[in-house]
């Protein structure tokens, strides 16, 4: 149950640290492009590989609350993009350069699918 806690805070920091993100953004560049959407993919994936890194380097990657609360929690609620480009990292560094590819192409396609395949049932069940 602590674990879920941890996860939970950082979740919920990481979601208000999106929001905020989006609405600078909306002010700032105007609602013609998603810049916060990306903004957020690309810091929060660099923040990924920056704490993944320093937990694996300073502590061989032992520190279970401290991933929970920022990688899990934190990051996954500000973007879970970053979790989907550890994962991608993570298999392209085992030597799975054909999965890795694979995965993030599928995952891209299939998710923005799955977007249009919603939209659509909803415009027809209405």
């Amino acid at each position: 149950m602590q674990h879920l806690i941890l996860v939970a805070i950082g979740g919920a920091l990481g979601a208000s640290g999106r929001h905020l993100a989006n609405m600078a953004a909306l002010r700032l560049a105007g609602p013609h492009f998603p810049w916060g959407t990306m903004f957020v993919n690309i810091t929060g994936s660099l923040a990924m590989g920056l704490l993944i890194g320093w937990l694996t380097r300073r502590t061989g990657g032992s520190t279970n609350e401290l991933r929970l609360i920022l990688a899990t929690g934190f990051l996954g609620g500000f973007t879970t993009f970053s979790a989907f480009s550890l994962d991608f990292a993570v298999l392209w560094e085992r030597g799975a350069a054909s999965g890795a590819v694979i995965y993030a192409v599928s995952s891209v396609f299939l998710a923005i699918l799955a977007v249009f395949a919603g939209l659509w049932i909803m415009r027809i069940a209405a």
